[in-house]
């Protein structure tokens, strides 16, 4: 999957939390200053172009929605992200992140017990459909 240059992400992210926009609503909740009409569209037919983005048709008007998950896309770009940076290895990037965040070893445990909790939750939702 392509990454996202920061002006597809911040329209896909629209995307994403409105699940379906015209341009036009999509400049309505960028922040000042805003893009030009033009800047958006040609920004939402490149996503297109990209398969992240689909639309409806309304004579010339176009609804677009995203095709790609936001869940989809961050899990893409983190194995990325974790594979250019940190030699692909989940360790040495939460070992960076500790050290960069000067965590403390009692926010280190909470962390570890998150994601624990989440894994197993995970696991357990996964043997209940498949069981």
């Amino acid at each position: 999957m392509k990454e996202l240059t920061k002006a597809e992400e911040q329209v896909m992210q629209l995307l994403w939390k409105n699940e379906k926009a015209f341009v036009k609503d999509l400049i309505d909740e960028m922040p000042e200053p805003k893009p030009a009409y033009n800047t958006v569209s040609t920004i939402v037919r490149i996503l297109e172009k990209k398969g992240f983005v689909g639309h409806n048709a309304y004579g010339k008007t176009h609804e677009y929605f995203p095709l790609v998950g936001r869940e989809e896309y961050t899990r893409s770009f983190m194995k990325n992200f974790m594979r250019n940076y940190f030699s692909g290895s989940f360790k040495e990037m939460v070992s960076f992140f500790a050290k960069e965040d000067n965590m403390s070893l009692t926010d280190f445990d909470e962390l570890m017990e998150d994601v624990k909790r989440d894994l197993e939750n995970e696991n357990q939702e996964e043997n209940e459909q498949h069981g």
